[in-house]
């Protein structure tokens, strides 16, 4: 969503629309693939979470991880936008 306002109110110049539409594209592709792992490996956690009760520190860390690379993907596609 801040990706889209970003874009959105950028006020680019009509002829990067079709660069704009495969960013937004391209980096909301990578941010759903990653919240897609983010879920497994939640689900993951709570299982063996459940099964061992320790480990918490580190579920958290491999779901940090995986939220940084969304977090990636928003700030270069933000660097992508046109001037």
């Amino acid at each position: 969503m801040i990706l889209r306002n970003a874009i959105q109110g950028a006020d680019l110049d009509p002829a990067s629309y079709p660069f704009q539409m495969v960013l937004g594209l391209a980096a909301g592709l990578a941010m759903g693939a990653s919240a897609w792992m983010q879920g497994k490996a939640g689900a993951s956690a709570a299982d063996a979470l459940a099964e061992t009760g320790k480990g918490f520190g580190n579920y958290i860390m491999v779901l940090g991880v995986i939220e940084t690379v969304a977090l990636f993907v928003m700030v270069f596609a933000m660097t992508a936008l046109p001037k």
